[in-house]
């Protein structure tokens, strides 16, 4: 494994990305460890389907994912994914009751609508 500072990462990114195509890359700031870059293209990495649900989830629930999107990236079904997350204790309905309240009755407007 390779190590790289914060500095070398800002001066040049390209460098530690094509270090990372052959093994991970330790960034360090101030001499202590800040973040490790790995490669997504690497097939070994990302066919573990425990890996890419990890990184689905937690995109998800940093909210860089939609519910759709995570749900396709972990190569599980959404009514899965959802089951998976919601034991995991993070929320699917997202907002207050007020907003779940509102979307609902969007919902059913544009439902009644459609017909």
């Amino acid at each position: 494994m390779k190590a790289v500072s914060v500095r070398e990462l800002k001066n040049n990114p390209s460098a530690a990305l094509r270090e990372a195509r052959e093994h991970p890359v330790m960034v360090l700031n101030r001499h202590r460890p800040e973040a490790l870059l790995v490669h997504l293209d690497d097939e070994s990495l990302l066919s573990s389907p425990g890996i890419r649900r990890a990184l689905a989830t937690a995109l998800y629930r940093e909210e860089s994912l939609s519910l759709g999107q995570a749900a396709r990236f972990s190569g599980l079904g959404i009514g899965e994914f959802i089951r998976y997350v919601s034991r995991l204790g993070i929320p699917v309905v997202r907002g207050t009751a007020a907003t779940v309240r509102e979307d609902a009755e969007a919902v059913d407007e544009w439902r009644n609508g459609s017909s």
